[in-house]
């Protein structure tokens, strides 16, 4: 993996502190745009009220929220899967064409395809765009590499770990190199040094490739750790209580995790949360 550079996050500060700017205004024009979106469902619930949200370029934000908070439905509702009741979900440049809306989704489960291997189910995407053989062959490989599967190309998901699955669902998600990755808590099942490795190597991926993640976690830790921003959401009905900047500078690894600045910024964003439950 490309190692981490320092320069562009030196001025980041280290702290963790709340966005003034409602609804978590990005610098420059927004990738995504998210104004007063709610979502009732058929039987009353009332899953997200009102939500603002501004998504940048190259941005890494975290959904933080407990169970029942709206996260998985307000990501799916930015990937299309779910239209919401009222607000707008803008994506400016991209058009009214959906196609322009250039996004990649992994869910909570890997989802493969069990009756092929893991560079067939990579390709998959490429496949669907009608790309030439030999080109999504050799695309899809290549992002096996980036995940760390070289080498497990002809692997079946029956002969794969948790953790690997999890990183062919990765791959499959990034093969068209997509502008925004959105994630469903995508390491909740797996044990503790699984997930701290994917946590390192999506931090990888994400600083080589330089797409937007938005990664829905209940884990303050996973939140604080990876990202640039937390969204903390609150339930019944699902709404934005904070929009947090996590000021720690990259690279961040296993020295980051045991410090005791990340020890601070996991009790402030606990904080957060704490509020949001009890809102």
């Amino acid at each position: 993996m490309t190692a981490f550079h320092t320069t562009d996050h030196q001025a980041f500060g280290h702290s963790l502190s709340e966005q003034t700017s409602g609804g978590g205004q990005a610098s420059g024009a927004p990738l995504v745009s998210i104004r007063r979106v709610s979502k009732q469902f058929a039987n009353g619930t009332i899953a997200v009220r009102d939500v603002d949200l501004d998504l940048g370029a190259g941005e890494f934000v975290s959904l933080l929220g407990p169970s029942g908070c709206g996260k998985s439905t307000l990501l799916r509702m930015i990937a299309g899967l779910g239209s919401p009741s009222t607000g707008t979900i803008d994506w400016p440049g991209a058009g009214e064409d959906k196609a322009g809306r250039d996004l990649g989704f992994v869910f909570q489960d890997p989802t493969l395809m069990p009756w092929a291997n893991a560079l067939s189910n990579v390709m998959l995407p490429l496949v669907l765009k009608h790309v030439p053989k030999r080109e999504a062959e050799e695309r899809a490989a290549q992002m096996l590499a980036l995940v760390g599967l070289k080498g497990f190309e002809k692997s079946y998901p029956r002969e794969l770990s948790g953790g690997m699955k999890m990183r062919v669902s990765i791959a499959r998600a990034l093969v068209m190199r997509p502008k925004i990755l959105l994630m469903d808590e995508p390491f909740a099942a797996l044990d503790e040094i699984t997930r701290h490795r994917l946590n390192d190597d999506l931090l990888n991926l994400w600083w080589r490739e330089r797409f937007t993640a938005v990664f829905v976690t209940h884990s303050v830790f996973e939140s604080v750790y990876l990202s640039q921003r937390i969204v903390v959401m609150a339930a019944r009905p699902g709404r934005v209580m904070a929009d947090l900047d996590v000021s720690a500078p990259y690279p961040r690894d296993e020295l980051f995790r045991t410090s005791a600045e990340y020890a601070h910024l996991c009790r402030l964003a606990s904080g957060k949360l704490k509020e949001a439950i009890g809102a």
